[in-house]
C-alpha cells in the first residue's frame, strides 16, 4: 500500500501554499497498526518517529535500534499505508549516503529527517560538515527523498541557544539542497524568523502541555511532527488500562 514514487511529490505539495494556523500535522507511527490508525484517521502523510520504533522493538533511542531491524521497521509501516511516509533516521547510522538513500527508497519512505548531532557524544556536528553530508545525501537522492534537516543547537548547543546559530546552520542546509529545517526545542516565538531568514519550511515539535499544532502554525512552523509523544502517550494509556485490569 505504500505511497511510492508519488509520494515525495504529494509530500512536497503539502509543504507549500498553506495558511498560517493551518500547518502540515504529521503523526508519528510506531508500527503497521499505529500507521492504519493515523491513515484512517485522515491524515494525509506520516513521519515515523526514532524513540517510538526504538521502544516498540526494545531499544534505546539514539541510534540504539540496529539499522536493519530500523528499517525494517519502516517498511512494514509504508507497506501499511496509502500515505506518504518520511523517517526519521536519526544522523544516519553511520551508513555512507548513497547506502543511507538506498535503504531508505527500499524501505518505501519518502523523506527523511536527519540530526546534526552526535547521538553517542550528544555533541552538535561542526556545521559545514553536516552540510557536507546532506549535500551528499541530496546528491544521491536527487528528487526522490524529502529531506528534513534537524537543528540541535537549542538542545544540544552550550553558549549557541540562539536565532542566530540556529539561522546559521540552517542557512548552510538550505544551501545543501535540504527541504526543510527542524530546529527542534526553539521557542515557537522564534519560528517565524527562523523561517524567514533561513528560506525553507520549518517543522516544529508538538509536546504535551504545550503550543497545539494550530498555534505552532501561527507562530510560524509549516508542518508539526511530535517525536515519540505520541507512543509514549499511548503506553501510558496502556499502563493505566493494565493496571486497572490487574
Amino acid at each position: 500500500m505504500s505511497a511510492g514514487g508519488g509520494g515525495v511529490v504529494r509530500l512536497r505539495e503539502l509543504h507549500h501554499g498553506r495558511a498560517p494556523g493551518d500547518p502540515l500535522v504529521l503523526p508519528g507511527p510506531w508500527d503497521a497498526a499505529s500507521a492504519r490508525v493515523f491513515a484512517d484517521a485522515g491524515f494525509e502523510a506520516l513521519a515515523t518517529p526514532s524513540a517510538g520504533v526504538a521502544a516498540a522493538l526494545g531499544y534505546a533511542d539514539g541510534e540504539g535500534t540496529p539499522p536493519g531491524e530500523m528499517f525494517a521497521a519502516i517498511a512494514r509501516i509504508t507497506r501499511a499505508v496509502d500515505v506518504p511516509v518520511t523517517a526519521d533516521v536519526e544522523a544516519g547510522y553511520g551508513l555512507p549516503a548513497a547506502e543511507l538513500v538506498e535503504r531508505l527508497l527500499e524501505a518505501g519512505a519518502v523523506g527523511c529527517n536527519l540530526e546534526d548531532s552526535d547521538p553517542a557524544s550528544r555533541r552538535l556536528k561542526e556545521p559545514r560538515e553536516q552540510a557536507d553530508r546532506l549535500a551528499e545525501v541530496r546528491a544521491a537522492a536527487g528528487d526522490a527523498l524529502f529531506v528534513n534537516a534537524r537543528i540541535d543547537t537549542y538542545l544540544r548547543g552550550s553558549g549557541d541557544r540562539t536565532t542566530a546559530a540556529a539561522v546559521e546552520r540552517g542557512g548552510l542546509y538550505a544551501a545543501a539542497g535540504v527541504d526543510c529545517v527542524y530546529p527542534i526545542m526553539a521557542p515557537p516565538s522564534q519560528l517565524g524568523t527562523l523561517a524567514a531568514e533561513i528560506g525553507l519550511p520549518v517543522n516544529a515539535l508538538c509536546k504535551a502541555g504545550g503550543p497545539a499544532p494550530a498555534e505552532l502554525g501561527v507562530f510560524g512552523a509549516t508542518r508539526v511532527t511530535f517525536g515519540g509523544g505520541l507512543h509514549a502517550q499511548s503506553m501510558s494509556t496502556l499502563a493505566e488500562f493494565a493496571s486497572a485490569m490487574r
